[in-house]
């Protein structure tokens, strides 16, 4: 006789009920051996977050819509923290934080890591000394980003903050650079613009886009740049380094801000629970160079927070700018003079400074600062009409040169050479006759000349990060002075 299969062994399963849902929140019974950060499965197929362990009921934040939760449901243990797809095989799509894709690409493949990492020890991090080409004049040259550093992006609505991120990231089309846009609460049409700007500009393929819209559960923004930090860890693991934007974190504070009212947990300064910043560093401490033997990589974070009314001392703002590694501060000043980046260089800094900066910029950044900073001085004195000797006009219009020179337009990032011959231009005196329009055009001018000019030698020295040689500077002066012999506006 054929002998019987054995009995399947029976199946044993911890069973909850939901006991109360709405806004983005469930309680639940029934699991007295969950544990914190574990998720959970609903009956109707949604996902949730155990954020609160409490006697007898689970606080759950809902990772999909609350309407599909009824009371009453069944809720089972999963037994594995929340986690999200990682590796290659995430370039070039859409998905959101759980790796469901938003690309109407197929289902993603790769393995998984929990979206909850511990932040690597020191010892497993090395110095940043490295620069980041962003292809942004005014951020090359006087606010640097090393490849590892954390720099923060503030400033009020509509100052052009994504605009710097989204631009870094079109700038490194030639190098090996992987570029990660995690969006936390943005309109569907704002993200869609980002991923068209990435198409267009030859970086969608070595890019990944993490998103959580407005319209989503307020725990799938929580865990969104988490999952993000996580896709970069699995890329600097090997080696590779990562630029990973977090746009913005404004959106992520007030997400967690209203789960934990929700969940009824003490509020603090501006209702904001009293671990807020402890919630943000842990994920920003992540970012970082790492040593060798701890792979090689490298996460450059721009985590992105929005001001109102240019108020630097509000909380988060505040809690972001001590854990970062410097700001870039976007004034709306500026914006009303149609000044394009309007980064305000008397309030940016980088913290990292001229040990990550190209060597061929830094004998500009400390002229270019000064320069500024005494125009802005005597533009604001020159106001109530005072009569000005022969020096002080120059030096305004040498101020206004440089302001001038120091504009860019959206979407183009300009190669490093191309940047220190306008400026190098600017800071001698090149544009001091012209108006404005003239400066715009003779930029332009000065771009086509030198990717024209036969200079493989200061490309070669560029490529390899050593300062630029006087004869260096010479060349390029003379090549920006041909092209600037007509001040009339090109036909």
């Amino acid at each position: 006789m054929l002998a019987q299969a054995p009995a399947p062994r029976p199946r044993i399963e911890e069973v909850g009920r939901v006991t109360q849902v709405g806004g983005g929140i469930a309680t639940v019974t029934g699991l007295a051996r969950a544990v914190s950060d574990e998720m959970l499965e609903f009956a109707g197929g949604v996902r949730g977050l155990v954020l609160d362990l409490e006697p007898g009921r689970l606080g759950v934040a809902l990772l999909g819509p609350s309407e599909a939760v009824r009371m009453g449901e069944d809720v089972r243990r999963t037994r594995r923290v929340v986690s999200v797809p990682v590796g290659e095989a995430l370039l070039g799509r859409v998905i959101d934080a759980l790796g469901r894709p938003l690309d109407g690409g197929a289902p993603m493949s790769a393995p998984e890591r929990p979206v909850e990492q511990e932040a690597p020890p020191i010892l497993d991090r090395a110095p940043v000394a490295r620069p980041l080409a962003t292809g942004i004049k005014v951020v090359d040259a006087a606010v640097p980003i090393g490849l590892g550093q954390r720099q923060l992006i503030i400033g009020d609505r509509q100052t052009g903050k994504t605009s710097i991120a989204v631009d870094t990231m079109l700038n490194q089309k030639e190098t090996d650079i992987v570029c990660i846009y995690c969006a936390i609460g943005q309109r569907g049409d704002s993200v869609a613009k980002v991923i068209g700007a990435l198409k267009s500009g030859g970086m969608a393929k070595r890019s990944v886009v993490i998103t959580a819209g407005d319209e989503d559960a307020p725990g799938l923004s929580f865990i969104t740049p988490y999952a993000a930090m996580s896709i970069a860890e699995s890329f600097s693991d090997h080696g590779r380094d990562v630029l990973l934007v977090l746009d913005d974190m404004t959106h992520h504070a007030r997400a967690f801000r209203g789960l934990s009212l929700l969940l009824r947990r003490p509020p603090g300064r501006e209702a904001y629970p009293g671990d807020i910043f402890y919630v943000h560093a842990r994920l920003l401490e992540r970012a970082g160079q790492f040593a060798a033997h701890a792979g090689g990589g490298s996460i450059t974070a721009l985590p992105v927070v929005e001001t109102q009314a240019e108020n630097l001392s509000a909380y988060i703002p505040t809690n972001l700018i001590s854990i970062t590694d410097g700001q870039i501060y976007l004034s709306p000043r500026l914006v009303r003079r149609n000044q394009f980046p309007a980064v305000d260089l008397g309030v940016s800094v980088s913290r990292v400074g001229a040990k990550a900066q190209a060597h061929a910029f830094r004998s500009i950044a400390g002229n270019l600062r000064m320069t500024l900073s005494q125009f802005e001085e005597l533009e604001d004195f020159a106001r109530f009409g005072t009569r000005l000797d022969a020096q002080t006009r120059a030096r305004l219009a040498r101020g206004a040169a440089v302001r001038a020179a120091l504009r860019q337009p959206e979407r183009q990032p300009l190669p490093t050479v191309a940047q220190l011959t306008q400026l190098i231009a600017a800071t001698d005196g090149s544009f001091d006759d012209m108006s404005e329009a003239q400066v715009a055009h003779g930029m332009e001018r000065i771009v086509r000349a030198i990717s024209a000019a036969q200079i493989p030698e200061i490309h070669a020295r560029m490529a390899d990060n050593v300062a630029l040689l006087d004869t260096d500077r010479g060349i390029l002066l003379d090549v920006a002075r041909k092209a600037l012999e007509s001040h009339e506006p090109d036909a």
